[in-house]
């Protein structure tokens, strides 16, 4: 039998290579920082990473970690219900409510098991979930374990949210699902315009906000407090894997009640392994460190004001906004990716992002600023964009 499939998946990925959307796997061999080691033996200055506060190598979260390994042990061998949750994971939660202003925090193995086990636990068919058209893989992929009727309105558009609100009024319960900010773009959801039609139509409202905790907001506490609506989000998931540490894990943090019955029902908690100890512990490290002072967030947004400014003048088509997230719009796929290849050869590792990741026609380079990088890897970069324009255009 596997031959005949293994005859299809060859054609299949000889399409994908012959489209240029194959995607390949560089090797890193040092750890991940601002400028990294890769296979070939050159050091490279890295701006596709989600590593936006630098904290992915930062000397006391390593530490925590390692202190963590001997208290704690390397594993718990077990889900949290049996056997599996220790003292940190409960301090971890805490310390995240407090610092995301919600009633109650669950941990997962990562955010993508966060929304898998969200949507089926809460609603059933006789519900209705409202999703942004551009929400994240394990959004739509949550949604679709529910049995709820699915709604989708346009990126950002509240004109047409308001008309699924209003499709959906048989509902027993309405669930708005957004992204805080939209990873491919950088956009930011208007969150107080959307908890203003949650409001007027009465329904939920729950943000996946993996590309904007740690860093958003004048807290850093994502964009909840960005828009000032913190109170009246019902749910926020995240990532513990991205700006708090870089490692792994995930949570949803809502109001009470929610958080009780997911740690009765949603599977993906049920049936997981607790969170290592190690990652728990740095992660409440970065927590401590974000809390503490505003100077990585402060670097952050002076480096990406940098370099958004300098490529625009530049006259590359970067999309408009103040993330981090700065994509650098290419159109054709192949061009993008002989683009993120040159740029490697000028040492600077990017990767180019292509269909089905973006919509056809929409390739780009998605730059990622971290405020591990200095003023001068931020030009260096901005320079070496331009020399490799000119060498791909000769």
């Amino acid at each position: 039998m596997f031959g005949r499939m293994r005859d299809d998946l060859t054609t299949t990925i000889g399409e994908i290579r012959g489209a240029g959307l194959y995607k390949s796997e560089r090797v890193i061999t040092s750890p991940q920082q601002a400028l990294i080691s890769v296979a070939s033996g050159n050091e490279v200055l890295n701006f596709c990473a989600n590593n936006y506060l630098g904290l992915s190598d930062h000397p006391e979260v390593v530490a925590a970690a390692k202190e963590a390994l001997d208290r704690w042990g390397f594993g718990l061998s077990s889900v949290r219900f049996i056997c599996g949750t220790q003292q940190i994971h409960k301090d971890l939660e805490g310390a995240l409510s407090n610092f995301l202003g919600t009633e109650d925090t669950i941990l997962y193995s990562s955010c993508f098991d966060a929304n898998g086990g969200l949507f089926e636990t809460l609603l059933g068919a006789e519900d209705a979930i409202i999703s942004d058209e551009l929400n994240h893989a394990s959004i739509i992929d949550g949604v679709r374990l529910s049995k709820a009727r699915r709604y989708r309105y346009k990126n950002r558009d509240m004109a047409d949210l308001e008309t699924q609100l209003k499709d959906a009024a048989d509902a027993r319960y309405r669930l708005i699902a957004t992204d805080g900010v939209f990873s491919m773009d950088g956009y930011v959801a208007p969150l107080d315009e959307i908890c203003d039609l949650a409001e007027r139509y009465d329904a939920l409202v729950m943000v996946d906000d993996s590309h904007a905790v740690g860093f958003v907001g004048p807290d850093g506490a994502g964009t909840p407090s960005l828009f000032g609506v913190k109170d009246r989000v019902d749910i926020v998931t995240g990532t513990l894997g991205k700006a708090l540490g870089g490692a792994s894990g995930g949570y949803v943090s809502a109001r009470r009640e929610i958080v009780e019955l997911l740690r009765q029902r949603s599977r993906p908690y049920l049936f997981s392994n607790s969170l290592a100890p190690s990652v728990t512990a740095a992660s409440l490290k970065a927590l401590e460190l974000i809390g503490t002072s505003s100077d990585l967030r402060d670097k952050l947004a002076a480096n990406t004001a940098l370099f958004r400014t300098k490529m625009t003048e530049a006259g590359f088509d970067v999309l408009p906004g103040d993330h981090p997230i700065s994509p650098v719009m290419i159109g054709d796929a192949a061009e993008a990716g002989r683009l993120a290849d040159k740029l490697l050869d000028l040492g600077i590792y990017v990767i180019g992002f292509s269909y089905p990741v973006v919509p056809q026609g929409k390739a780009r380079i998605r730059v990622q600023l971290s405020a591990a990088h200095s003023t001068e890897d931020v030009e260096r970069a901005i320079a070496a964009f331009a020399e490799a324009r000119a060498a791909l255009a000769n």
